[in-house]
């Protein structure tokens, strides 16, 4: 009988939708993406803060503001609770009662629960009432979350709070799929007009006037101008039903005779429908008058839909609003806003210029970055959360078919817009047949045919008469003249790979003018295979002869796979040492495709020496990839030769993807639950557990980033890093509950039945029947559980 656990439950104090303001906003972006990510495991309440009325019915708990023994009640009601673990509070001064809401004193007297916090305030050079009141709220907590480096500089040199305690952590973005303003502007009508546009729950703080006085200057220059004043009112400043101060900024838009150029939007506005505006603006203006505002939502906001920016000088644009992403302006300066909006609009090429930069920017402060970063700060003051487990996401195949055309899947993308100037490569429509293929076997979806019949045909396209492949076509459907030039044995591996891997599936749901045209093909690269010299070539070689011989056993397929290894094995020997058990000098790309094929050959032929190799040459590769409880890729910024440290960062998600692969194998053959460990330890990189604390997926698009370097990420989603992410994610699909190959209907178009086996995980072929085949006079059965059974690696 299967034990019921229990979530974790991490409770927010904070003000909450429906009511109407920036931490309440800001609360629920966190919320949400912690509880996407981790939802499995952790269950965030509110505890909502309110000052007018009830909380609202989903609320876990309430906190009247102004009612001070409310405060001592509810840490009691959440101490009942052995499921919360912690308790984070979303401060701001005036969010609580008492004089600088120190209410809040009573809470944390009571509170047996570990706290956070979240400081959206922190106010310098304090008097020494306020420097007091923020010593003892943060004696009751040490992780106390900032939003930029300012506010922990102050914590530290004004309050004297320790570093060790702070947390920086960035105010969270929305990811969104990177649109050029054009076509962002054809969804609102929009597509005449330059927009400006400013946003949020509007006040005098906001100090949209400034904005306002600014424009006759910029209408006198472009007059298709349009101002967009994004939101409705802040509640808390209308009196009686009268809104002073939108009154008073119509009053400006009337007596400068600006109603052609301004649009008043007086709406609250969703997510979707924001990010949407703000995709549309050509320039940002952001016209806040406090100095002493530490973080602002809008400007974060605003850079995170690529919009170049004009913005006052506060804390946080002083910080965040480098020259490349926009341009910075005096407090309340009408003046320096018209002239710094004027010569953005005169540059288009300097608007693309910054709209990238400020998308790579705010791309690292992702709502799915903060909710990681959250939970590793909580985990030092929670012991309980130590074990919390990351969701995996949703398989989300967009990308990848976003990015096929009738020809095949193009090579490289601009962000996550496909760059069809790049051409087409066979390495990457090779890799787009196999994990198009991983996903038929998962999910059976028809339109998934269609697809492989493009990579196939592709394939079929690149292969020459005698056998070989070449690499290179360009977005025209002609090859090109560097196929001359390069080496490309391992795009012939790559392609055998994936032809394999097709005619792995069972061929009956399969059409027959599918499978018939990948056998013709792989038929007449296997004369060219035995002549391979790579060692990945023929690592991906041996991959997608084994998936062959996983369905048609024959003892031609058999030698080939056999004489590849051997080759392998000889270059093994020449570069072993004691304390280099690797197949050469260093380690490069592709290191896990070596061991991988050895076992592959050892499940055909049976050699002890080829298991051996295998084995050893693949713990030796772990100990050097995963560090210190991190999966670690080998940098391609420099190799990791033998005798020297290992060059840092210069990650590629293909390496994880391998890596993986390999894994999946070494575990299913030897049930040695060390492999199974470090597989979904390599994918956790993708999921932030790398040095960056960064997603490597784009959970948008569905696409993968290139790389990951020292300090950010390369955003272009182009056709390698995307498939190979993809792959990885199928394979960890396998593992869970729902991740079962399905039964597939046999597709009439077949004459004739034959006996078909599907795979039970991408490499190891159990096969129901096997032919017996000769090798050098020696015969093997091709079963692999039977093989598990009786060549078991004994553990030490």
């Amino acid at each position: 009988m299967k034990t019921l656990t229990t979530k974790s439950k991490i409770v927010f104090l904070s003000t909450y939708p429906p009511t109407q303001c920036g931490i309440a906003t800001f609360t629920e972006d966190t919320v949400n993406a912690i509880n996407k990510a981790y939802g499995k495991s952790i269950n965030c309440e509110i505890c909502e803060v309110t000052f007018k009325g009830e909380a609202a019915p989903d609320s876990a708990y309430h906190l009247p503001s102004k009612d001070k023994a409310a405060y001592t009640t509810v840490a009691k009601e959440i101490n009942k609770d052995p499921a919360v673990k912690l308790v984070h509070i979303q401060h701001e001064f005036g969010l609580f009662g008492g004089q600088y809401g120190d209410y809040l004193l009573d809470f944390l007297d009571t509170i047996k629960k570990p706290i956070a916090y979240t400081f959206h305030s922190v106010i310098p050079n304090p008097d020494e009432k306020l420097k007091a009141l923020v010593q003892l709220l943060c004696s009751y907590s040490q992780a106390i979350f900032v939003m930029t480096n300012k506010s922990k500089k102050i914590l530290m040199e004004d309050y004297g709070i320790p570093l060790e305690h702070i947390a920086f952590v960035p105010h969270g973005t929305h990811l969104v799929n990177y649109e050029n303003t054009d076509k962002a502007k054809k969804k609102l009508d929009l597509q005449d007009r330059l927009i400006l546009s400013t946003f949020g729950l509007l006040g005098e703080g906001k100090s949209i006037e400034t904005g306002l006085k600014a424009l006759p200057k910029i209408v006198e220059k472009f007059p298709n101008v349009l101002y967009l004043v994004l939101g409705k009112t802040h509640p808390n400043t209308i009196v009686d039903n009268l809104d002073v101060y939108r009154n008073s900024l119509e009053a400006i838009v009337t007596e400068l005779n600006l109603e052609n150029n301004v649009r008043f939007v007086n709406e609250y506005l969703e997510v979707d429908q924001l990010l949407d505006y703000l995709k549309a603006t050509d320039v940002y203006l952001f016209t806040s008058k406090d100095p002493n505002q530490a973080v602002s939502g809008t400007f974060s906001y605003a850079m995170s839909c690529s919009c170049p920016i004009v913005a006052s000088k506060i804390p946080h644009t002083l910080e965040s609003l480098t020259a490349d992403i926009g341009i910075l302006a005096d407090i309340q300066n009408e003046d320096q806003f018209a002239t710094a909006t004027l010569k953005l609009l005169g540059d288009a090429n300097l608007r693309v210029h910054m709209a990238l930069n400020a998308y790579a920017k705010t791309t690292q402060t992702s709502w799915e970055n903060t909710a990681i970063k959250h939970i590793k700060t909580y985990q030092k003051i929670a012991k309980d959360l130590v074990k919390t487990k990351i969701n995996y996401p949703e398989i989300k195949m967009d990308h990848l078919k976003a990015m096929t055309t009738n020809i095949g899947m193009i090579q490289f993308c601009k962000i996550s817009e496909p760059d069809l100037d790049s051409g087409y490569t066979l390495d990457d429509n090779a890799r787009a047949l196999i994990t198009m293929c991983k996903h038929y076997q998962l999910t059976g979806d028809q339109s998934d045919i269609n697809y492989m019949k493009t990579y196939v045909d592709f394939i079929e396209r690149c292969q020459l008469s005698d056998g070989n492949f070449i690499n290179y076509v360009d977005q025209h459907n002609q090859i090109e003249a560097r196929n001359k030039d390069e080496n490309l044995e391992d795009s012939n591996g790559r392609a055998i790979w994936s032809l394999g891997y097709l005619l792995s599936l069972n061929e009956t749901t399969l059409p027959a003018s599918l499978t018939d045209k990948a056998n013709g093909c792989i038929d007449k690269a296997l004369s060219c295979a035995k002549n391979l010299h790579s060692p990945r070539a023929i690592g991906f070689t041996i991959k997608g002869l084994s998936y062959l011989y996983s369905v048609t056993p024959s003892s031609r397929v058999a030698q080939i796979i056999d004489d590849l290894a051997q080759k392998i094995k000889v270059i093994y020997t020449a570069s072993y040492s004691k304390n280099w058990n690797w197949f050469e000098d260093k380690l490069t790309y592709a290191n896990s495709i070596l061991p991988e094929a050895l076992l592959l050959s050892y499940l055909v032929t049976g050699k002890e020496t080829t298991k051996t190799i295998a084995l050893d040459s693949m713990n030796f590769l772990i100990s050097k990839m995963f560090v210190d409880g991190q999966f670690k890729i080998i940098s391609n910024k420099g190799w990791h030769k033998k005798g020297a440290v290992p060059h840092q960062y210069g990650e590629q998600p293909i390496e994880a993807c391998y890596m993986m692969h390999a894994l999946d194998l070494f575990y299913k053959t030897f049930g040695d639950d060390v492999y199974k460990k470090n597989m979904k330890m390599a994918f956790d990189w993708f999921l932030g557990n790398n040095h960056l604390n960064h997603i490597m997926y784009n959970p948008i698009t569905g696409g993968c980033y290139d790389g990951l370097e020292e300090e950010n990420v390369n955003l272009n989603q182009g056709a390698e890093s995307t498939v190979c992410y993809l792959s990885a994610r199928l394979l960890i699909e396998t593992y869970t509950s729902r991740g079962k190959i399905i039964q597939l209907p046999k597709i009439k178009e077949h004459a004739i039945e034959k006996p078909s086996y599907l795979l039970l995980s991408d490499h190891t072929a159990t096969a129901n029947r096997a032919e017996e085949h000769s090798i050098k006079s020696k015969s093997y059965i091709l079963n692999t559980n039977k093989m598990m059974r009786s060549n078991k690696v004994k553990k030490a």
